[in-house]
């Protein structure tokens, strides 16, 4: 007879009933954990974040379904972001929205953000602001040598196609591998009051630039002879077009190419 019978056996089925009701009762529950409230309860909403710290990357527009999908896997770790642009334009104490922002969405990152303008104010643990100037490419890189590695960029500056090339030539060398350049509101590049151009071929332009950056991801297919890949072509692995934003990633592009084997004519002589 197994003890469990025997148990039954000795006590009778009312005791064995009422001892397994004292054991429920006796044996403590699991406590639920609380619910987060406040801004814990949206912290890993960049929609909601940014509503709550009213900054234009949604409402005004719609940028942070984006960063949500492209800066998530970043969440809880440790790294360097840098924003260039704190917003308030010269106007006192205004501006850094943005920059609470990302502050309570990467709880372990250190957030940077540069403007022309002193935006000190902004300052707090993990919130560290410069004054530079994006068109001046010293000014670029002294602010990056003071903040170090830098994983994440976001220019939300000018707007200006000028300042827009000459900040991503001196900072996306410097951008670590891996790490994600963003260009936000592209749409001043079709406006010529902003420094754009009417025509959609331009190549001086924010968005003529980046589009060309497209046919680089695809280098090794040309068969253009003595074709010298540039540092972007090499250092680009993926281009993400959407309404007004741009979002590059960085890495090594080198998968190879099948054209000698699909133009076999073409490669014959050689």
């Amino acid at each position: 007879m197994s003890m469990r019978a025997t148990v039954k056996s000795v006590l009778g089925k009312k005791n064995v009933r009422i001892l397994r009701r004292l054991k429920r009762r006796l044996t403590p529950r699991p406590v639920p954990p609380a619910k987060p409230t406040g801004l814990d309860a949206i912290s890993g909403d960049l929609n909601k974040l940014a509503q709550h710290f009213k900054t234009d990357k949604w409402g005004i527009h719609r940028y942070t379904q984006h960063y949500q999908r492209h800066l998530g896997h970043l969440r809880n770790e440790s790294f360097n972001l840098l924003e260039i642009g704190i917003g308030g334009y010269n106007r006192p104490g205004q501006g850094g929205a943005s920059l609470r922002m990302w502050k309570q969405f990467f709880p372990k990152a250190q957030i940077f953000g540069m403007d022309i303008q002193d935006k000190s104010f902004v300052d707090e643990e993990r919130i560290t602001t410069f004054i530079g100037d994006q068109s001046d490419p010293s000014s670029l890189n002294a602010v990056a040598d003071k903040i170090g590695e830098l994983d994440v960029i976001i220019d939300d500056g000018s707007h200006r196609s000028p300042h827009v090339l000459t900040t991503f030539a001196t900072l996306f060398p410097r951008l670590k591998d891996g790490g994600i350049y963003i260009v936000e509101d592209t749409q001043s590049s079709y406006w010529p009051e902003w420094q754009g151009s009417e025509d959609l071929d331009a190549k001086h332009t924010s968005m003529g630039m980046l589009k060309g950056l497209t046919d680089g991801l695809n280098y090794e297919e040309f068969v253009t002879e003595n074709y010298q890949p540039t540092y972007t072509d090499l250092n680009i692995v993926g281009v993400h077009f959407y309404h007004n934003l741009v979002i590059i990633e960085k890495g090594r592009n080198a998968e190879g190419s099948n054209k000698r084997s699909a133009l076999k004519q073409r490669y014959a002589k050689s």
